[in-house]
This record gives C-alpha cells, structure tokens and sequence, in this order.
C-alpha cells in the first residue's frame, strides 16, 4: 500500500545518518512494522539488507552472527553505510547478548545502522534492558487509530469502532465472514500460537486460548478472578490467570486494567478490568455482525468504551503514564490515567448509558483530579480518537 503511517517519516530521519545507538521498532503483528521497515528500504539513500527470525524452528545467535556479518561484507564491498534490518529478532536465541557483542566491536569497523522489530514487548524488553542498556531507542509501532484508518481506508467512525483497523484484512470486509475468518486464523492463532506459547512456557496452552476468548466477550468489563476460574475448564488458579493475562498483554492482545487506588498498596488483580488492544480482536469472535451491532445499544456502548481503553493502551507510554480504572460500590469511573502526581478520570459516555454519580464520588475522594467526558456531553468521539490520547491529557 502507498500510506506511509507517521512512524516511517520518524524512522527515516534517525537512519539516514550515523546513528550512536539501535533503533528497535515494537508492536503487534499485523499493523505495519514489516511494511514500514521495506518503505525505509525503498526510500533510504545507503544499501540495505533485510533479514526476518520469524520462523517455525527457533534460530540461535550464528544466525544473527551471520546478517551482521552479510552488513559489513556489503559496506566493505560498496564502501558506503549499510541499514541492516532485522525483523521478529526476539525470537533468536540469545539475541541480546550476541547483538551487544556485534555493536560493542563496531567502532573500528564500517557504519552499520541498525533497525530491529519484534511483536513480543516482553521478550523485547527483557533483552533490551538486561543487555542492551544505553544502546537502543525505542519507537512503538501500535495499533491502528481511527484517523489513519479515515485516511487510509474512507472509513467513519462506526467501520473503525467495529472493524477495529488492521490494514491487511480491509481486504475481507465483504463477505464478513471472510473478515472475522482472516482475523482469527492469520491473525488470533498466528499470535497465539507462535508469539505466546512459542517465546514462554505454557503449561496450560487451551487455558490461555480460553482466557482470551473470554475477555474477547466480556470488552471492558471487571471480572473477578474467581468469577473467570468458575468460567473456565482446568483453570489452576488466580496466579495462573494473572500471569496468562499478562503474557496476552506483551503480545498486544489484551490488558486486565488494575483498581486505582493512592497512597497505599494496589489490592493487585482482584478484578481486572479487561481491555482488548484492538476492536477487531472482539468482534471476529462475535457472532453479531455489523449491521447487528450498530442496533444493540449496550454492546455497541461496550465497544466505545473498549474503543477508548485501546485507544489510551495504544498511545499512552507505559513507562510515563498508568491506566487504571475506579470503583467504590456502584460509583464507577471508566478509566483512571495517572502521571506522576496528575490524576485524570475519564468517563465514557456512548449515549444515554449511566450518570455521573462515579466522578462525583472520584471527585470527592481525590479532589485534584482532573475530568474528562468523551462521548455525548462531553468530547465528540470523532475528535477524541482523532487525536493522540495524551494530547488531551495536558493542563
């Protein structure tokens, strides 16, 4: 395709001159990275190799010796740069170390720049930070926001919030039932099965396939460990679920959204309230269809607010911002985002749902916060998903 997300224009300016550091691209599958990093190859004034881990029989580091090793030949050769990328690296076995080794040595050697992508922030992370220290800069590459899918595809705000905006399966709108195939098969399983249960010891593997279908059906919704164990066949225990959770949440797929609380210790995981990163990955295993959607008015009230979770999981750092979300009795508040010593409550209004008695409440008990109402009443959806989140989050 022709669009080039805002990531490319950002990427091409950091490789087109020597860099003292290694750019490393992560994201779920599925929303471009590949794409991007061929642009760059495309565009790029200096030779490039391209080499992609993403295989079904785990490589070890002589494989990742080796592309570093086709990058100096190809510099010493041509006698200019050379963009090595190098796609789902997380997957080779001790990356890490084997790269901060190639890296360390190549100051007296040709300029190699370097462009890594993985789809796993856990396994990235791990060999980032114990290994790479100080080496890397890190762009997120995340799911796709309304305004590109509007640019992009002519969509509205109503194909985004249902479609959810994975640009390969645009392809399959019609028949939908194509689409909800392709999500499930090329995209649900493939990251099940080769970035989930493939990067981490699994011994339950049907358990974690359960636990995202469940959260699939229930977007936006607090659940009780306990409530899941009894919803679930052979579902071990809550420390079980946590920690699946946590896995499908590397992987992009799904977040289980903690109860804020300040000043003292999260009661952690009692009831997550759980976020789907995309709105595609709810509706492919829905049996509703588009059209069944947009006239039931609480389902499609869920997938706003999911819609809004995503929204604030894709764009706000997790490092710099934490999201959460309030509950005191029958006083709720959608989402909760914190940075540093600022509080926001946000509350997502989809029509005629709810009332306000949850801010209220909040207020009461943590007067410093800051309000926000998206939907009816407050910031028309349309604008809100129109921009990056943190963009509302100032003053």
């Amino acid at each position: 395709m022709n669009y080039k997300r805002p990531l490319f224009t950002t990427l091409s300016a950091a490789l087109s001159s020597p860099s003292p550091v290694i750019q490393v691209m992560i994201g779920p599958r599925q929303v471009g990275k590949t794409t991007i990093a061929r642009q760059i190859q495309e565009s790029i004034d200096v030779p490039t190799l391209y080499a992609t881990a993403d295989s079904p029989v785990p490589l070890d580091s002589g494989w990742l010796e080796t592309q570093w090793r086709r990058a100096v030949s190809e510099s010493a050769t041509t006698g200019l740069p050379v963009l090595l990328i190098l796609d789902e690296l997380q997957k080779v076995r001790g990356w890490s170390e084997t790269l901060k080794l190639l890296w360390d040595n190549r100051h007296s050697g040709p300029d190699i720049r370097l462009l890594i992508l993985g789809s796993s922030a856990l396994m990235m992370q791990e060999g980032l930070t114990e290994s790479l220290a100080g080496r890397f800069f890190l762009h997120r590459c995340s799911h796709w926001g309304y305004a590109e899918c509007r640019e992009a595809f002519g969509w509205n705000l109503q194909q985004w919030i249902y479609f959810g905006g994975y640009p390969g399966a645009v392809a399959f709108l019609e028949p939908e039932s194509d689409w909800k195939r392709y999500i499930t098969d090329s995209l649900i399983e493939t990251v099940l099965a080769r970035d989930v249960l493939q990067m981490s010891k699994i011994n339950k593997p049907i358990l974690l396939r359960h636990l995202f279908a469940l959260a699939a059906s229930l977007p936006a919704q607090s659940v009780s460990y306990n409530k899941m164990l009894g919803q679930l066949h052979d579902a071990g225990n809550t420390t079980t679920l946590a920690h699946y959770l946590k896995l499908l949440e590397s992987a992009f797929l799904v977040s289980g959204l903690e109860l804020f609380s300040q000043g003292i210790q999260r009661k952690r995981g009692s009831s997550p309230k759980l976020i789907l990163w995309n709105n595609a990955l709810v509706n492919a295993l829905s049996g509703r269809s588009f059209s069944d959607t947009l006239t039931d008015t609480i389902w499609w009230g869920r997938l706003v607010e999911n819609a809004v979770g995503a929204h604030l999981c894709n764009s706000l750092n997790s490092v710099e911002y934490q999201i959460s979300y309030w509950r005191d009795g029958n006083h709720e508040v959608d989402f909760v985002v914190t940075r540093g010593v600022d509080i926001w409550a946000i509350e997502v209004k989809s029509g005629q749902r709810g009332s306000s008695s949850g801010l209220t409440r909040f207020r009461q008990r943590y007067p410093e916060a800051k309000v926000l109402l998206v939907g009816a009443q407050g910031i028309p959806l349309e604008n809100f998903f129109s921009r990056d989140a943190a963009t509302w989050l100032v003053g």
